[in-house]
């Protein structure tokens, strides 16, 4: 009974804010439509990609994964990489176990057999338990003795153990 009249209640309270049949309700708003908002900014205003090297730009778009070799030689991770308003994104992965790889950032450089990358390199839990190793800064990759990749030419950025992440092309 208490639920009824309670519903009764707001009822009547919601007509009751519509107004009376006589006419004095007042004339329905023009609707303006929401203003059209920019298209997002850039993630990086200002920053382009230097392309030195057309092969090697190919390499990079049309890559065949990223390794580290505490993880695994074999089953690589994937390398996205994305040119947008002139600027190319790099954002790779790699996991193995309890071993995370992970990398993301911008390129800033693609050149005769390397590239620089501006962004953060992640290593976590290997090749031991616990271990945690991440930095944002500049990197080099670079192709050396003809290899089929493309390799951080910093080896011991972290806790003084070498890590080989490989880009493949």
């Amino acid at each position: 009974m208490l639920r009824s009249a309670l519903a009764l209640g707001l009822a009547l309270a919601a007509l009751s804010a519509c107004g009376t049949a006589t006419g004095d309700a007042p004339p329905p708003a023009h609707t303006t439509p929401p203003p059209v908002s920019p298209p997002p900014a850039p993630a990086y205003p200002g920053q382009t990609t230097k392309v030195l090297s057309e092969t090697d730009a190919q390499r990079l778009l049309h890559n065949k994964g990223v390794t580290l070799q505490w993880i695994d030689w074999n089953t690589r991770g994937t390398a996205v990489v994305s040119p947008r308003d002139g600027l190319w994104t790099l954002r790779a992965a790699q996991a193995g176990g309890d071993g995370r790889l992970f990398l993301d950032g911008t390129i800033t450089e693609i050149g005769a057999g390397y590239f620089t990358f501006e962004g953060t390199i992640r290593i976590t839990d290997t090749p031991d338990p616990g271990r945690q190793c991440e930095d944002n800064k500049s990197w080099h990759f670079a192709v050396t003795q003809n290899r089929p990749y493309y390799r951080l030419r910093e080896f011991e950025w972290c806790d003084g153990l070498t890590d080989y992440i490989d880009i493949y092309f």
